[in-house]
């Protein structure tokens, strides 16, 4: 029998490496305060000891998520709608979610995150706090839960949920009051409590110009995150006070340095946030540093919703990959909107681009 043999001095120094590291792994956070009197040595070291929660990295480790903005605009050929529109317009002809999950899961995409209710207030779930919503439409005579649909087809192919919900409604008369914050709660809960395991919850930014200043101090963005982490203790946010951020634009460019540790407060769309002269200038005003990764954002059309007069404007390959090399190669996350037509169905000629990337991706990194 083999044996290994420790002398003393040799057990010593295990138990001391052993205890060093122990320290040393305690000192990790996932944020930490600057200080005015803080070197740029001492501000590096610091910044190298924030890391990311378990939920933040299993999130970036996805590299690719989908988004599916689909509901009322599919029908109207508007991107925002007023919430004026009836619900007896929204009707898809062949809605199948399955064909949605099976086209992602065959083009390497880990996540779908479904546009639950967008600017105009029309839920695609049969929410009991309003009447605007798939429940009175024609679509499966009123029967139709596109969300339920959507999660099972999810879980079906191995795919992740996301669950997007507008805190900007247009529709609900309500919005711009203290009630609102409870009417958008009691939603949270519902599309959090129905539909299984949600692993990104997406919190729009887009509002009312000039009056959206006003409005968002409504929003009560610590009681919206506390809804998540408790219903859904594995899932991340997307806010800008959330655990994952925006990349700054909708167009799928990414910054040549996209780094995960950033001051804290900062702007989205400067153009750098994490180097060591825009840390050290944080320092100085005692800011705090936050893991909080990027996510890049862009549709594989120019319109975020199907519109029938972008079928032949998809974006090239060489455009897809050079988006892909920018946000997956620089450190972000992509997230690439397919938008369902009318039929409810992601079309022929988006799923034929990105069947096309992914041949290119298995080709290059076989």
């Amino acid at each position: 029998m083999n044996k290994i043999v420790f002398s003393a001095g040799a057990l010593t120094g295990l138990m001391m490496l052993s205890a060093l590291a122990f320290a040393f792994d305690e000192s990790y956070v996932n944020s930490i305060k600057l200080d005015p009197a803080d070197s740029e040595i001492a501000m590096v070291e610091k910044a190298a000891h924030v890391v990311p929660t378990a939920n933040q990295l299993a999130w970036q480790e996805m590299e690719q998520i989908a988004f599916a903005h689909f509901g009322m605009n599919s029908f109207t050929g508007k991107e925002w709608g007023t919430g004026k529109e009836s619900p007896r317009l929204f009707n898809p002809t062949a809605f199948d979610a399955r064909q949605w999950a099976r086209i992602l899961k065959d083009a390497g995409f880990k996540e779908l995150i479904i546009t639950a209710k967008h600017h105009d207030g029309f839920c695609l779930w049969p929410s009991k706090y309003t009447e605007h919503s798939v429940k009175n439409s024609p679509w499966k005579n009123g029967q139709g839960d596109v969300v339920k649909e959507v999660a099972e087809a999810c879980r079906e192919y191995g795919l992740k949920l996301g669950i997007y919900l507008s805190p900007w409604d247009r529709h609900e008369k309500s919005y711009g009051t203290a009630a609102y914050n409870d009417y958008y709660k009691n939603q949270l809960r519902e599309l959090l409590t129905n539909y299984g395991e949600v692993s990104e919850v997406w919190f729009d930014g887009a509002g009312m110009g000039e009056k959206w200043k006003t409005m968002q101090g409504l929003y009560d963005w610590q009681e919206y995150f506390k809804v998540v982490h408790e219903l859904q203790p594995h899932a991340v946010v997307f806010n800008e006070r959330g655990e994952v951020r925006w990349c700054g634009n909708e167009a799928g460019k990414s910054r040549e340095s996209e780094w995960s540790v950033v001051p804290d407060p900062y702007t989205a769309t400067d153009a750098d946030l994490g180097s060591r002269e825009n840390l050290m200038a944080a320092a100085k005003t005692g800011q705090v540093l936050r893991w909080l990764p990027a996510e890049v954002d862009t549709s594989i059309r120019p319109g975020w919703f199907y519109h029938a007069r972008e079928d032949k404007l998809v974006k090239t390959l060489p455009h897809l990959v050079d988006i892909y090399f920018g946000a997956v190669g620089g450190n972000a996350v992509l997230l690439l909107n397919l938008p369902p037509d009318k039929r409810g169905l992601i079309h022929e000629n988006d799923a034929k681009r990105l069947m096309e990337l992914k041949e290119f991706l298995d080709q290059t990194f076989g």
